[in-house]
């Protein structure tokens, strides 16, 4: 059995976990910033980044207390490297680094997709490999093939916007709070569907990507016209997102022999996408898994289970490892027509 520290800090919660190899999470903290950003309606880089800063020591402390070890029991330390905004990511990955360095612990520099894109398999242990992974977030949303540890292939991505940014983009047309999806999921659940006729881009077209830049613009133009209630063009909104992952996951399925279906990352946390999907799944005789909610919002024990997984491959980094921005778990999969491109 092996101990992972995890630490994440890619946006504006800052996390921190101890996980085991056999699937225990001893310890684990979450503090995020909401109040902070909801006066902007939105994550701003620089404040999430001096947070981290001053919240993250003492989260570790913390941690490492609540579980009773110090850091002299940990096996390795698994940072988030990336994608995310670039100020925070530094934070993590050099806490990560320090702590190798000083304790003489293992580093391993975690992609947060890949951390989003194992997370199920911390919760499911009967969840093998490959399976066909819908991986929708604030920002990204993916369709891939997971094949093992590294090793991803790439069907599907936005060619503009993923389907949590839409989420909150419409939800601040709204006038909804930040964050935006939990709060438009709560007001859908008053609303009327099929109240607000709304496009379902790409649906029914043989391109396997995804889009929702058209149903934003449609959504805003829903929402100047003053004709439909605001819990109408919520719910309408949320239908519409929800038939466009259907619509795109289905197609993927039927390229795909995994056997099974999984969905993860922030977005994966909404009700009504969760058990369409699952619908889903059942009618194409596919396993479906889903981590819970917890788990598909940003957290450290999906980077320390990552973590744990690539330290029993083998696989660690060194101190010189690279802070990204950008990350994609396919580098070898083609750009995607249009602008704003979503890797």
């Amino acid at each position: 059995m092996t101990v992972i520290l995890g630490l994440e800090s890619s946006c504006d919660d800052s996390a921190v976990a101890l996980v085991t190899s056999d699937r225990r999470i001893l310890a684990q903290a979450v503090v995020g910033q909401t109040a902070a950003h909801q006066p902007y309606g939105g994550v701003v880089p620089e404040i999430a980044a001096r947070a981290h800063v001053e919240i993250l020591p003492d989260l570790i402390r913390r941690v490492l207390n609540d579980a009773g070890l110090s850091v002299h029991d940990l096996d390795a330390i698994a940072a988030t490297a990336g994608p995310g905004l670039i100020g925070g990511v530094m934070v993590a990955l050099l806490a990560g680094k320090g702590l190798a360095l000083a304790t003489g612990k293992a580093l391993i520099a975690v992609n947060h997709l890949e951390g989003h894109a194992l997370s199920p398999r911390l919760v499911d242990p009967d969840l093998g490999f490959p399976y066909l992974l819908l991986l929708v977030s604030g920002g990204h949303c993916q369709l891939l093939e997971v094949r093992g540890i590294g090793d991803y292939r790439r069907l599907a991505t936005t060619i503009d916007d993923a389907a949590g940014e839409a989420f909150d983009k419409a939800a601040k047309l709204l006038g909804l709070l930040y964050p935006g999806g939990p709060a438009l999921e709560e007001l859908a659940k008053s609303g009327n569907p099929m109240a607000v006729p709304l496009p379902r881009p790409l649906v029914g077209s043989g391109e396997p990507h995804f889009s929702f830049a058209g149903l934003k613009s449609a959504v805003q133009r829903a929402v100047a016209s003053s004709e439909h209630k605001r819990e109408d063009i919520a719910a309408s909104f949320q239908q519409a997102v929800v038939d466009c992952l259907l619509d795109r996951t289905a197609l993927a399925l039927g390229s795909s022999d995994a056997p099974a279906l999984v969905v993860a990352g922030g977005v994966a946390a909404n009700q009504a996408i969760r058990s369409a999907l699952a619908d889903l799944a059942r009618r194409e005789g596919r396993r479906f898994s889903v981590p819970p909610a917890w788990l598909c919002t940003d957290n450290a024990a999906m980077i320390a289970w990552a973590g744990a997984e690539r330290f029993a491959a083998g696989l660690t980094d060194g101190l010189d490892a690279p802070a990204r921005a950008r990350w994609p778990l396919d580098e070898s999969a083609e750009k995607v027509r249009g602008a704003g491109v979503k890797a």
